[in-house]
């Protein structure tokens, strides 16, 4: 059984996602809160899997509680729900760990499955908005918001660690890493386990933004 936090400060929201997802077979909705505050009040006790975070919020908003949530419970995925003029906010979700990033207004059916997606370890994109994370990728490796790693750190990444890294930063799923390097699922799961230590870095978001800062998607790697 999934449980999930609703987290969003228009009522209606909350009441109606509640109705949607508990109908769901494997799926519980084990708490709703209004802000960030009523979130990391509730989190120790109802212990969810997922947090549907909405980003604008009064009191705390979903960028700070993404932060302090990752922090303290890295296990938790987070699911942003976002609307196309949100940029400021998402640039600061994607550096914190949220795990996808989904336009209100989104289908019942899409938002289940991107729960499972999450849950099961991969990033969820909605689709219409796809070009425009990429974008922020880009722009967030350009500016204050870049993830910082040691130079003596990197250079103790294999020829694989940095092929693994460049899908990664392209956006690949660990199914698509393997297939294209001729892995195993669990081999990609090691390396990037591996990387992730080594950069000392808390996900694989970070990891995808590191990627893009340092220009790994574009280099060949033989």
């Amino acid at each position: 059984m999934i449980k999930i936090m609703i987290a969003d400060d228009q009522e209606l929201i909350r009441e109606s996602l509640g109705i949607v997802l508990g109908a769901s077979p494997d799926m519980e909705v084990c708490a709703v809160a209004a802000d960030g505050n009523q979130v990391l009040s509730l989190i120790k006790k109802e212990k969810p899997d997922v947090i549907l975070m909405d980003i604008r919020m009064p009191g705390m908003d979903g960028v700070e509680c993404t932060r302090i949530v990752k922090e303290k419970y890295p296990d938790i995925y987070i699911i942003i729900l976002t609307t196309f003029d949100d940029d400021e906010y998402v640039y600061g979700a994607l550096k914190y760990g949220a795990s996808g990033y989904l336009l209100k207004g989104i289908s019942m059916k899409e938002l289940t499955e991107a729960i499972h997606t999450v849950v099961n370890g991969k990033a969820m994109i909605n689709p219409e908005i796809t070009d425009k994370v990429v974008k922020l990728f880009n722009k967030m490796a350009r500016s204050n918001y870049a993830i910082q790693v040691n130079d003596e750190k990197a250079e103790q990444l294999t020829k694989t660690e940095w092929k693994v890294i460049q899908k990664i930063g392209c956006g690949f799923s660990n199914k698509e890493v393997a297939s294209e390097l001729f892995l195993s699922e669990g081999t990609v799961r090691n390396y990037l386990s591996s990387i992730l230590g080594k950069l000392e870095l808390r996900d694989r978001t970070q990891l995808a933004i590191w990627a893009v800062q340092t220009g790994a998607v574009n280099r060949t790697f033989e």
